[in-house]
């Protein structure tokens, strides 16, 4: 049960598929200008090993059913076309993911059988999802070990073996109490305190030397809490999911953090679209292989006054567990200052926008449904 939860998070650990479309469409409206203004010039052509010429990237997705990868796919297959995408995990898929677009199995851990997959589908973009997140990888430290380090140096490999494009996502929890919290730079102390964060600043340097030694197109986003309608599952940041379905269910929350327990977070929409625009960047933009991204940064009783707009009697509890250890030696605020500055990263949700948009997605995708 352990592993299945490892292969398939991103920010919170195994969740459900989302139960909609419209967060690729949003994202997808303003992006698209926005990429024929940057992308005037002729764009890379993507060579197949066969000798002939594919317009779009071949893409693979790891750990494909967790926060991320089901949106990241229906983004990506707006934007490249269905059967360019394709997403993998261990776990076997409802038949909404089966008939949105190719689906396989794909265990980090077995290299021949990712080699395989890369061969046969001629892949040029690995999206590598897959890890054990803060909270559960404190819980089995060797699995974590396994899963987000020998994991993670099998798609790096195949990377570098195939002269494909990488992205490995790192977090705010590549960051200790040794670093500054208040803005937290791009590049400073990192000591982090938990086997999650001490493996993403493990993936952060390999992919790095990979890129100076090989040549490797490693890229990397270091991702704050990222929030979305799907059910919580139990990461330091996911008391901001968990609020909305609980206020929003029984009017009451216990929050697991302290009131004034600041940390930088993202809605999904931003955070997939920073991904994209990530990876398609020209790379004389990239100064870095590794860039902090960020949106807004709240405490949950400043998200209890916004959701109180929308649930009068809302009633939250504070009662703080280990959860508040790895959360003060996480950053409070995102300095992303050279993301923008290099290649144009801006937001388009803040606090307002953020709370709007899940009332109403939760409201509409869980709670009605749940009452049916």
């Amino acid at each position: 049960m352990l592993l299945r939860k490892a292969t398939t998070a991103l920010g919170g650990c195994l969740r459900q598929p989302l139960h909609r479309s419209s967060s690729a469409e949003r994202v997808l409206a303003p992006l698209v200008a926005a990429q024929q203004q940057l992308h005037a010039a002729p764009q890379r052509r993507w060579l197949s090993n066969g000798g002939g010429r594919k317009t779009h990237p071949k893409i693979l997705i790891t750990g494909g059913l967790g926060q991320l990868g089901v949106e990241c796919a229906k983004l990506l297959r707006g934007q490249y076309g269905e059967e360019s995408v394709i997403l993998s995990d261990i776990i076997k898929p409802n038949n909404e993911i089966v008939n949105s677009g190719p689906y396989i199995f794909a265990d980090i851990l077995d290299f021949k059988g990712l080699q395989k997959i890369v061969v046969d589908h001629r892949v040029d973009w690995i999206i590598h999802f897959s890890a054990l997140l803060s909270a559960i990888g404190e819980q089995n430290v060797p699995l974590a070990v396994r899963v987000n380090i020998e994991g993670m140096h099998n798609v790096l490999e195949l990377a570098k073996q195939y002269k494909l494009r990488i992205f490995v996502p790192s977090t705010i929890g590549a960051f200790g109490p040794d670093s500054p919290r208040n803005p937290t730079p791009n590049v400073t102390i990192q000591r982090p305190r938990t086997i999650y964060g001490v493996s993403k600043v493990h993936a952060e340097l390999m992919g790095e030397y990979y890129h100076h030694k090989f040549g490797l197109d490693f890229r990397c986003l270091r991702f704050p809490g990222v929030i979305s309608s799907d059910p919580p599952g139990g990461g330091t940041t996911d008391y901001a999911v968990a609020i909305f379905f609980e206020g929003l269910k029984t009017g009451k929350y216990q929050c697991y953090l302290k009131p004034d327990t600041r940390l930088p977070m993202m809605y999904i929409e931003d955070c997939l679209r920073s991904l994209l625009e990530f990876m398609t960047a020209p790379e004389e933009k990239l100064q870095r292989r590794v860039y902090n991204v960020t949106a807004m940064s709240f405490t949950p009783e400043e998200l209890v006054e916004k959701l109180s707009k929308y649930i009068p009697e809302l009633h939250v509890s504070y009662r703080p567990d280990s959860r508040q250890l790895i959360a003060d030696s996480w950053p409070q605020v995102f300095d992303d200052s050279e993301a923008r500055r290099d290649w144009g990263w801006q937001h388009n949700y803040d606090l307002d926008k953020l709370v709007d948009l899940m009332v109403r997605d939760v409201t509409e995708n869980y709670i009605n449904k749940s009452s049916q």
